[in-house]
């Protein structure tokens, strides 16, 4: 398991560390992903311990019990501090303030006198920003080795508080984790270590048993030992389940307690090894050197005060990589503790959630999934009973969470010191950031703008293949639409809202026009205009997307994309991306409401309206802006009603998390019920949002396999499954739904049914949106949306309007960018898309089509049915009844869809009254599409659709007494 070639690393004027040290799997970047694993497991026994019933909430998983909590204690380092020695903070006569936490061992809070090791951690605080924390235990060698032994340790003693379950764990379960000749020597320096009686916290010596670097010195171990001059203390007490309290603060009323800090030097691998935390450092081998007085005043504890400074020093996280570099910990053990140490105390906090599946899930999964994929091979998912199908679908969902979740994240390996974290500002606890930060208080910059697109699948880059077949021929034979193709069971709100959505979710950034561009060859005899009233050219020419290449990547394609919007579901494309922003749209003197003229969104310098996120703007965006800044307006107005004392900071706030909560909403059980229109998607959906339906066989089905989709996921916990949160290229491919745009469009009277004008989709977006939404009005924009389908998402129905599309001075063919940028990013081919999903792959063309001239023109285009498109394989598959489209990118859908609710703590464990107050969950509970629309556009009752939402068509008013009609395209 570990390497043995010593692998260096340089950290500024400091010894080469990692000269020391060796990395499991033989490299920092393996070993890190091992121990977020072990990370993970310690999380487990935490909530393991709870759940046995010893604790009320998650304790630390261990050293839970606090015997002294003080802040006034002192570092004095030696006078005659050898030279070696003197490194940073430790110089001779430097001294310093020292927070003391002592402790039992024990990750529950047993009696004192129970068999048990005691610690002590110290925050020796330098200045304002350098601390060291020290943590030590009192016997000289850890039981474990590695951290993996340690971890193995703890799973197996988790919750075992009675000698009974000690014993099981001891013989039974640790043998099974680590081996019976490991679990020997475990036991026996356990043993050893436990065995011994404590008659006071103040007479033990505390030992590091892992090595820090000491600057230029290079690795010591360090220890504190009682000074020799303390006085004796009464035998422990075997029936004061808290004597070891009682004694330190008898001791302390009368006298300073005293402790030398001392070290021990690193001589040979041999003698004094780093990687082993069992084996002792012999004083005979490596002689203890003073270094410094540690001094506890005397002082009573049983005051207010103190009792107060004991519970925030118990509130403390230390860590030994709070220091600088030129005391980094060093070793396997110290390593592991920089991941375990932030989980376990972000877990404690209520800052980091474990979410562990039930046993009768794991197992039943299992089964599930196997007696599924044979049934599957002849009966699909959407072809059997519902009750049957929504259990195939959470069974396909767990597999894709699974093994299609992928960490892009780029980390740290190996670990490095840190200062100190701040304290979370309490009002980010409460409140949405404006630029996704702290949705995840454990990891702050998750899910926030500029952090990287995860990955579904396994990225693929092939540069030779960037323009094979040729992007602008595939998309002039297979995507640009010859006639329009409607989908007759959807509106076009349905389109715009889905772009809506999109622009909260995802931004790829650019490179400014000009500076950076794709090439894209033309096929002979044709040129384009690349600019407005530019020369003809043999290329097209557009802005590449900036990548990132994490670490010391090679030149070449990027491996990460990094998104300029927040990952998370926050109504960004309404509120903005940043403070700056976000204040610039809101009332001035800092009100709560956004700013609207009329009722219309203010206008920009360019014709195109001041909002969050304003590209790509068209008719049926500014309709949704327009709108939801207006139900912004009107939740401000509601909370200042219902609680006059809120200020108007608060109020803004708030009424963001709830009309954020309330889109989130509409697109689960509304817009997706409508795209993909079966009973089973709609059972599902809402499931997602309140919990499957009140059937036993849905219930006992969802019970054995995911018992979190019992409660809907607003009512769980934070679960990230296997990977930090982020949205995914692929998730970007399946969204890529140009077709829905019609290129032609009806603005007709709400009341008459009457035409008032007919527009390209030209006419109606950039600058010129604005002109007709002002014109036409709110209420008749949205019935002519409500009245017309969208175009279907299938092939041959690209829009004609988005194949020379004006953009930021560029003149694009939106079709052939999508094929490229797919491409460019990695992003699996079609037949690989569907194998990575777990769907058989297609041997022939004939498979992906039935129409004998699209199998033609995908025979001329691709040597093979591996080089096919990914977008076009999409748009090509034939979708299962009722869907908008296909089931590949359906399996996409399930995965991510879920996540986006289950990863954000504002859509799960804090989606609660004290944070959205009991009118905001009420205005979320009562509220969908129909009421919002209805809410600022009364008029529109008649037309609105009874019993379904409104994104499926709505019924036109009669026209000069003729029979309503539908004009579509």
């Amino acid at each position: 398991m570990y390497e043995t070639e010593r692998r260096e690393r340089t950290v500024g004027g400091a010894p080469p560390a990692g000269g020391y040290e060796r990395y499991v799997g033989g490299s920092p970047e393996v070993e890190r992903v091992h121990f977020e694993k072990l990370a993970r497991d310690i999380m487990r026994v935490q909530s393991k311990i709870k759940k046995r019933g010893r604790a009320a909430e998650i304790e630390r998983a261990f050293h839970a019990k606090a015997i002294l909590g003080v802040e006034n204690a002192r570092l004095t380092f030696r006078p005659d501090l050898p030279d070696d020695l003197r490194a940073g903070f430790a110089q001779p006569g430097a001294a310093y303030p020292v927070t003391v936490r002592l402790s039992n061992a024990s990750g529950t809070r047993q009696a004192d006198f129970a068999p048990d090791l005691r610690g002590a951690a110290l925050r020796i605080q330098v200045g304002p920003d350098e601390a060291h924390d020290l943590l030590m235990t009192n016997f000289p060698v850890s039981h474990a080795r590695n951290a993996r032994e340690f971890v193995a340790f703890a799973q197996a003693m988790a919750g075992a508080d009675t000698n009974l379950r000690k014993g099981v764990a001891l013989f039974l379960k640790l043998p099974v984790a680590v081996g019976w000749s490991t679990a020997t020597r475990m036991r026996r320096n356990v043993s050893a270590g436990v065995r011994h009686k404590v008659r006071s916290l103040a007479l033990e010596t505390y030992w590091s048993r892992g090595a820090i670097l000491w600057g230029d010195g290079g690795p010591v171990r360090f220890r504190l030992r009682p000074s020799a001059a303390a006085t004796p203390a009464p035998p422990p007490s075997q029936t004061d389940p808290d004597y070891l309290t009682r004694e330190i603060s008898a001791r302390l009323a009368g006298a300073d307690i005293s402790f030398e800090l001392a070290v021990q030097r690193y001589v040979d691998p041999r003698r004094t090894p780093i990687e082993d935390g069992a084996a002792d450092w012999a004083d005979e081998d490596a002689p203890v050197v003073p270094v410094a007085t540690l001094t506890i005043p005397r002082q009573n504890v049983d005051t207010a005060d103190a009792r107060a400074t004991a519970a925030r020093v118990d509130e403390m996280s230390f860590d030994p990589w709070n220091t600088t570099e030129e005391f980094r910990p060093l070793g396997n053990m110290n390593r592991a503790r920089k991941a375990a140490y932030e989980a376990s105390s972000a877990h404690r906090r209520g800052l980091r959630f474990s979410t562990s599946p039930p046993k009768r899930n794991v197992v039943a999964g299992r089964l599930l999934r196997t007696g599924f994929r044979a049934l599957n091979k002849r009966v699909p998912w959407h072809r059997l009973p519902t009750p049957a199908g929504l259990l195939n679908i959470e069974v396909v969902r767990q597999e894709l969470r699974r093994r299609n979740l992928i960490d892009t994240e780029v980390r740290e390996a190996p670990p490095g010191a840190r200062p100190v974290p701040p304290p979370i500002d309490e009002q980010l606890r409460v409140r949405r950031s404006y630029d996704g930060t702290y949705n995840d208080l454990s990891a702050p910059s998750m899910g926030s703008i500029g952090s990287p697109f995860g990955r579904n699948l396994t990225p693929v880059y092939q540069p030779h293949l960037f323009n094979e077949p040729n992007p602008v021929t595939v998309s002039r034979e297979l995507l640009h639409r010859r006639e329009f193709i409607p989908a007759r069971s959807l509106n076009v709100i349905a389109a715009a809202w889905i772009q809506f959505q999109v622009h909260d979710w995802v931004a790829h950034k650019r490179y400014p026009t000009g500076t950076q561009n794709v090439e894209v060859p033309l096929p002979p005899g044709m040129t384009w205009h690349n600019t407005p009233g530019g020369e003809a050219e043999r290329v097209m020419r557009f802005a590449d997307n900036e990548g990132v290449h994490p670490g010391d990547a090679a030149a070449g394609p990027p491996i990460l994309f990094s998104n300029i919007a927040s990952h998370w579901w926050d109504g960004s494309e309404v509120y903005g991306g940043d403070e700056t922003m976000a204040r610039s749209l809101r009332e001035p003197d800092g009100g709560a409401a956004l700013r609207l003229e009329d009722g219309h969104l203010p206008g920009g310098a360019d014709g195109i309206p001041l909002t969050g996120f304003r590209e790509n703007w068209w008719l049926g965006l500014s309709a949704m802006h327009t709108l939801f800044a207006r139900e912004h307006n009107t939740v401000c107005e509601a909370l200042r009603s219902e609680y006059p004392r809120m200020d108007e900071d608060s109020v803004y706030h708030t009424a963001r998390l709830i009309v954020s909560a309330l889109i989130a909403k509409i697109h689960t059980i509304e817009w997706t019920p409508a795209i993909l229109a079966t009973d089973l998607i709609e059972i599902g959906l809402n499931a997602n949002w309140s919990g499957p339906p009140q059937n036993w066989l849905s219930r006992l089905g969802l019970w054995l396999v995911d018992t979190h989709a019992r409660t809907g996921i607003p009512e769980t916990l934070p679960d990230h499954h296997t990977a930090p949160y982020s949205l995914t290229e692929d998730f970007v491919t399946v969204y890529r739904m140009h077709p829905l745009i019609p290129d032609d469009y009806e603005m007709a009277d709400h009341g008459s049914g009457r035409t008032l004008r007919t527009l390209g989709f030209t006419d109606l977006q950039g600058g010129a949106t604005e002109g007709v939404m002002r014109d036409v009005g709110l209420t008749n924009t949205l019935f002519s949306l409500g009245i017309a389908n969208p175009g279907a998402i299938t092939l041959y129905n690209y829009p004609r309007a988005l194949q020379a599309f004006e953009r930021d001075g560029e003149v694009i063919d939106l079709s052939v960018v999508d094929l490229v940028r797919t491409r460019r990013r990695g992003v699996p081919r079609y037949n690989d898309f569907r194998a990575g999903l777990h769907k058989p792959r297609i041997r022939r063309f004939e498979d992906l089509s039935t129409d004998p001239e699209t199998v033609a023109r995908l025979k001329d285009l691709y040597r093979s049915v591996d080089e096919i498109d990914t977008m076009v394989g999409l748009f090509a598959e034939n979708p299962p009844e009722g869907f908008g489209f296909s089931d590949t990118a359906f399996r996409i859908f399930i995965l991510m869809a879920s996540r986006r609710l289950q990863s954000d703590r504002f859509l799960t464990v804090d989606f609660r009254p004290e944070i959205y107050t009991p009118l905001g969950m009420d205005w979320i509970e009562r509220n969908g599409m129909t009421s919002v629309i209805l809410r600022h556009c009364p008029e529109l009752a008649a037309v609105l659709p009874r019993d379904t939402s409104a994104f499926a068509p709505w019924r036109r008013a009669a026209a000069d007494g003729h029979a309503p009609g539908v004009r579509h395209g």
